[in-house]
């Protein structure tokens, strides 16, 4: 479990509860767990794997809103509020997760209160993170939003200061920091130039994390 994460957060004791109170899944990539507009109240813990959170807008262009990885909870807000879904998830990468239903999460947070506490603090912190990203969009440029991302995304697969993978397009990433794609390659071959990153088929890899976050 990916450090941060809700799952993290819990005690051995409470994530064997969770994990024992849902339902095994595999998803292959590509794969939707489910769809913007639809009603349904289920949510999933990511054991292993990527999903990314997309939305589309009216002209059926594509955003990239969040990734969530091993540790995290997708899809907690339709299961706690009921209301149809905001978003879609789709499995960046083959997937395995506990799906749980709405009755299934309500009765292990009755049975562990505290975990019903560092769910609301996980909350919070994906709160300010929306804020910290707004913020980097008005203070920065693309450059410097795609090094603070790069940075972020990368540094939950590796705990040390060396290097990282980052499995995204660049559509995708300039999903993440309000650009577009043709900025986002403009800014890889600066990044590039620099011995910071290099770049394969739909990834990057973080050579100099600390260097990135000091752009």
């Amino acid at each position: 479990m990916e450090a941060g994460t809700f799952a993290s957060r819990l005690t051995g004791d409470e994530r064997d509860a969770l994990l024992g109170a849902g339902h095994a899944r595999r998803h292959p990539r590509g794969a939707r767990l489910f769809h913007e507009g639809e009603s349904s109240d289920f949510l999933v813990l990511v054991v292993s794997g990527r999903a990314k959170i997309v939305t589309s807008s009216e002209d059926g262009a594509e955003a990239l809103l969040s990734v969530r990885g091993p540790g995290d909870l997708v899809g907690e807000f339709a299961a706690i509020d009921g209301a149809p879904r905001l978003a879609t998830a789709i499995a960046l990468e083959p997937l395995e997760v506990v799906a749980l239903t709405a009755d299934e999460f309500a009765a292990f947070l009755a049975r562990f209160p505290r975990a019903a506490l560092e769910l609301v603090r996980a909350l919070v912190d994906r709160l300010r993170e929306s804020d910290r990203r707004r913020m980097e969009f008005g203070a920065h440029d693309v450059t410097g939003r795609l090094a603070w991302l790069l940075a972020e995304l990368s540094s939950r697969r590796t705990a040390a200061d060396g290097p990282g993978v980052v499995e995204l397009s660049q559509q995708e990433l300039a999903g993440l920091i309000g650009a577009s794609r043709e900025s986002v390659a403009r800014s890889l071959a600066v990044l590039r130039r620099r011995g910071l990153v290099e770049t394969g088929r739909r990834a990057v890899i973080v050579l100099n994390r600390a260097a990135l976050r000091q752009i």
